[in-house]
């Protein structure tokens, strides 16, 4: 009997596994997604700047590849039974094999008021309301220092110069780069004329802005909510073996640590380098996650001993608009490195390095050697 794997997510990970589990392993293979659509989710600030993106079909990316393509969301994963249930359909999904890829949300009940009067542009429903809103806005603040808040900063500064845009953090803004990172970045920010507040805390968003831990407040329109994230609750309710974020524990091979059949790729699982170190939610981390996980059920579904995980960092990439941009390089363990490439050439490289990603999704491969 053909073994039925079942990929949950068509994110930047789960599709990547589909097609590669396809090809790669004598198996069924059904992808499950909640929408028909493929999310270029690092673009989503720019669909929430006014900005049009493709439009992309999962049916055309897996034409031709015999993914089976089931368009319902995950309610309830069975372990026991080893079978996934739908949100419409009336029977369940089994399953010999899962790849759990349910990605990551935005987190919008870590602070008071944030759920009712903020918005994000982690989802592109999410997005597309404040791309609404942004035409009757007069002042943005954008909640957040890390590179989702950078980027929705500056792209609504850049596209939008009517507005007034700030920024608030509670750490220090591009706390991830070099020093001469973060002076470019002061610099941008200052010639788009983005207000920055960083080292202070939001301790409630209002309908008028932020109150600030201490009682100041911040006026805004509009607030963009770019900080922190949390995971579906499916692999905590399953019993499967999580951390405190409810993200699958996984071992060197990305299989999951209490149920052999099961693996976990992307933002939903907690995955640590064999120094420890564990993987930033990330598209970088993503994909080779995928890749690696289906080389290690191929490998055990031949007989073979699956390598362990192999992953380095090579830069960060960091649009700053449509016309500059930020490309921070650094080590194998994400820490930075002096060097840095700045202004339009850096642009066109994460242009360049976001266009990749769709070609994988096209034509997703294993690399030698991993």
């Amino acid at each position: 009997m053909t073994l039925r794997t079942v990929v949950l997510g068509a994110g930047y990970s789960g599709l990547t596994a589909a097609k590669l589990a396809a090809k790669w392993t004598d198996t069924e293979v059904t992808l499950i997604n909640a929408s028909d659509r493929f999310v270029e989710r690092v673009r989503l600030h720019q669909l929430a700047a006014g900005q049009r993106l493709r439009d992309l079909p999962l049916s055309d990316l897996l034409k031709g590849t015999g993914v089976e393509l089931v368009v319902d969301r995950a309610t309830e994963i069975d372990a026991a039974e080893r079978t996934v249930r739908l949100e419409r359909a009336s029977q369940a999904v089994g399953y010999d094999i899962l790849i759990y890829a349910l990605g990551s949300q935005a987190d919008l009940d870590s602070v008071p008021g944030v759920a009712e009067h903020a918005y994000s542009v982690i989802e592109p429903d999410r997005a597309l309301r404040l791309r609404e809103r942004v035409g009757e806005a007069g002042v943005i603040a954008v909640v957040g220092g890390g590179l989702t808040g950078i980027e929705a900063a500056t792209e609504l500064a850049e596209t939008h110069p009517g507005l007034t845009v700030k920024l608030v953090t509670d750490g220090v803004l591009g706390g991830s780069l070099s020093e001469r990172g973060r002076r470019y970045l002061r610099r941008t920010f200052h010639r788009l004329g983005i207000d920055v507040r960083d080292g202070v805390r939001v301790a409630e968003v209002r309908a008028d802005g932020l109150l600030l831990e201490g009682g100041e407040h911040i006026g805004a329109d509009t607030v963009v909510w770019t900080t922190g994230f949390r995971v579906p609750h499916l692999a905590r309710e399953a019993g499967f073996a999580v951390d405190g974020h409810g993200r699958m524990i996984v071992d060197e091979t990305l299989r999951s640590a209490s149920h052999p059949e099961v693996y976990g790729i992307g933002d939903a699982a907690a995955i640590r380098r064999p120094d420890g170190q564990e993987l930033r939610m990330a598209c970088a981390t993503g994909l080779p996650t995928a890749q690696q996980a289906v080389r290690a059920l191929a490998d055990r579904l031949s007989g073979r001993e699956p390598r362990p995980l192999h992953f380095r960092y090579f830069n960060q990439c960091i649009s700053l608009g449509r016309r500059d941009g930020l490309i921070q390089f650094v080590n194998a363990d994400d820490s930075p490195r002096a060097t840095v490439l700045t202004g339009r050439t850096a642009a066109l490289y994460k242009e360049a390095i976001v266009r990749s990603t769709i070609i994988v999704q096209r034509h997703p491969a294993i690399p030698a050697g991993m």
